[in-house]
């Protein structure tokens, strides 16, 4: 970036508003988003005017721009009354990425106001991500009895060996049982969230309505806790602000689990998918205890978040071949610059452990995901994949990994399958059965907390037999 020192774009340079742009979500996007990232750095540089569904915005492509933008607080904004557009009615009033951005909760806050909400999400956090406090002990133990579990009901439903969707059937429900567990939602919450996460994070024609419910889930979930506080995450975070109200907590929570959910859930898919397509070297890096270096390679790859959220700039500033105007939006593309990373430093660099960390899956600057939930959201991901490999002798794609469907949109590229030819290590099968042989739970599912497991566990069945 260059010419800080001019206040005002020249009068003779043209507008984000004024350019023609090409739609950024076509088929060929859904298809091939690094062709269309690089088709787009050769025509215009490291920053792009696309079209957004329909409205105008700057697409910032390449590793050095990108970190600009995350970083730069000074420069880019997060809260959306900065954005011109929206100010001056601009929008289309239907525009479907607007109800999101609405939303006001710490990602969309700026300066001491996001510190504020940052510092209350820092100290709920912090004691679950001690692995030798009591709530992270409880929580690592959960994760992974959590994963058994599914794996159980894999066998449970089709056999110990035959074919799965490691997304619908393993990856997606362990993130939203982890969900309940962290956030502390009661039994009678638990279905509701579940069925509303799931038509939340998949999109469609319900996903406006649901995510209204959701919102209202989460806010009844810290009136809730208010009243009767647990070892769980809503109770921290009122004890670490108890002046926050319910409906603001409750959005709070709202964004945490579309996070935890989906940022998440597309880590353990994609780290998976590493593995699986990888060689035998890959493989026997997880025996090695290196699941965190293949993590960051599937992170670098394949992003969970492949677009990050919008930035509004603060005034006038030349970045790349443009000037980009007080008000404009940017969206930094991590996708596109992980890709520029990697060109930058050839095929070597996916190899190798320190640029592998350059990844920016987490995001970077001062709204990355805290170290707290990096760190949550790393053993969450580190156990899923372990538990897979500690389970199945065999695990073989039943598609080529260029074949498998994946869903892209403007934010989130994630897969929407993962399908697999499994075959479970006969002890493991025998260990995991959910049931007696004549129908009656097993020693030990009488616990406290375990009716609440039950329901999500038949929510989750309900959920599974419908995605097949």
């Amino acid at each position: 970036m260059d010419d800080h020192d001019r206040a005002t774009a020249p009068a003779e340079s043209p507008r984000l508003e004024s350019l023609p742009v090409q739609p950024l979500l076509t088929s060929e996007f859904d298809t091939d988003p690094g062709g269309v990232y690089r088709r787009l750095r050769r025509g215009y540089g490291p920053v792009a005017p696309v079209g957004l569904m329909g409205v105008p915005v700057w697409l910032v492509l390449d590793y050095r721009e990108v970190l600009e933008v995350l970083r730069n607080e000074s420069l880019w904004r997060r809260d959306v009354r900065y954005w011109r557009a929206r100010a001056q009615g601009q929008l289309p009033p239907d525009w479907p990425l607007l109800a999101g951005y609405e939303v006001r909760q710490a990602m969309f806050m700026d300066d001491e106001e996001h510190l504020a909400a940052r510092s209350t999400h820092h100290s709920a956090l912090r004691p679950f991500q001690d692995a030798s406090s009591p709530q992270g002990w409880e929580l690592r133990a959960a994760v992974a009895r959590y994963a058994d579990e599914l794996v159980a009901m894999l066998a449970a439903e089709s056999g110990t060996a035959g074919f799965a969707d490691l997304g619908a059937q393993y990856s997606r429900p362990l993130l939203l049982m982890v969900t309940t567990k962290l956030f502390g939602f009661p039994v009678e919450l638990g279905d509701e969230l579940i069925m509303d996460l799931w038509r939340m994070l998949d999109g469609g024609p319900d996903s406006g309505p649901a995510t209204g419910r959701a919102l209202a889930a989460f806010t009844r979930l810290a009136t809730h806790r208010r009243a009767r506080p647990a070892d769980d995450l809503t109770s921290y975070m009122l004890l670490s602000d108890p002046d926050i109200s319910d409906e603001q907590l409750g959005r709070e929570l709202f964004m945490n689990a579309v996070y935890l959910n989906d940022i998440t859930g597309n880590m353990v898919l994609n780290t998976l998918l590493e593995v699986l397509r990888g060689t035998a070297a890959v493989r026997s890096s997880l025996s090695a205890g290196q699941i965190g270096e293949t993590v960051n390679r599937a992170a670098l790859i394949n992003p969970p978040v492949a677009n990050l959220c919008f930035r509004f700039a603060a005034r006038d500033l030349r970045m790349g071949n443009f000037w980009i105007r007080a008000g404009d939006v940017a969206v930094a593309s991590a996708a596109a610059a992980h890709q520029d990373l990697m060109a930058i430093g050839s095929s070597h660099i996916v190899s190798s452990s320190v640029s592998t960390r350059a990844h920016l899956g987490w995001g970077a600057g001062p709204h990355q995901c805290p170290s707290t939930a990096r760190e949550l959201g790393s053993m969450i991901v580190a156990t899923a994949v372990g538990r897979v490999f500690d389970h199945f002798v065999k695990a073989e794609l039943t598609l080529p990994p260029d074949q498998l469907p994946w869903r892209s949109g403007p934010v989130v590229r994630g897969l929407r399958l993962l399908p697999v030819r499994y075959e479970l290590n006969p002890d493991t099968a025998v260990r995991l059965r959910p049931r007696g042989e004549e129908g009656r739970e097993p020693e030990g599912w009488g616990r406290e907390g375990d009716g609440q497991r039950r329901g999500v566990l038949a929510a989750l069945r309900r959920l599974m037999l419908v995605g097949r």
